[in-house]
């Protein structure tokens, strides 16, 4: 995968919830903590949501590309 698809505060969240380095664990992590958020965070459940679209239309051999390590300080 050449371009990475995805935003740095969607990095930055992936790399959070990227327990056990699997497209499926993460969606699965993403999807779980999505489920508590409340009115309040809109924001967080968008780019949530937008992560979640994108880690659902790859495979798991380009998520194996990708390089999740937080960096706050953009």
């Amino acid at each position: 995968m050449k371009n990475n698809p995805f935003t740095h505060e969607e990095i930055n969240l992936m790399s959070i919830y990227n327990a056990d380095g699997t497209r499926e664990g993460l969606i699965a992590a993403l999807t779980e903590m999505r489920g508590y958020l409340d009115a309040e965070e809109a924001e967080l459940r968008e780019l949530t949501d937008s992560a979640l679209s994108k880690l659902r239309a790859m495979s798991d051999a380009e998520f194996a590309e990708l390089e999740l390590y937080p960096d706050f300080d953009e």
